[in-house]
């Protein structure tokens, strides 16, 4: 199956039948957790929300197609806040998580993190 397939328009998404769950971050850097609680979350369809960041490490088609991989998501959307929020009023979904504070709390520590790995390689 080709994954990407499950990567909806906004307007697309907006024809799904409830229930949903929903679940929006910026997975910018995808780790097991993030996968963890994706199937954690997943006692309905889910549909995941790729949202914009500032400094991204991935474009958002490719944050898209990493977390659109992983067998427990349903449907991907890339949308910004205005997008997000008619998805929300429209589908309501039975159960809405968003990641996205925690995800700019962990990358910021990984790209200070990375930024100090590339200076000890260099120096040595």
């Amino acid at each position: 199956m080709d994954t990407r397939s499950k990567i909806l328009s906004v307007a697309a998404a907006l024809e799904l039948r409830p229930p949903v769950a929903l679940v929006t971050g910026y997975f910018d850097v995808l780790r097991v957790g993030d996968a963890r609680e994706l199937a954690r979350v997943r006692h309905h369809p889910l549909l995941v929300v790729v949202l914009p960041v500032a400094d991204e490490i991935l474009p958002p088609l490719a944050r898209a197609e990493l977390v659109a991989a992983l067998r427990v998501v349903d449907y991907v959307v890339i949308a910004n806040y205005g997008g997000l929020d008619r998805l929300v009023e429209a589908l309501k979904p039975v159960e809405y998580t968003r990641m996205e504070g925690e995800h700019a709390v962990r990358r910021d520590r990984w790209r200070q993190q990375l930024i100090e790995h590339v200076d000890r390689r260099q120096i040595n």
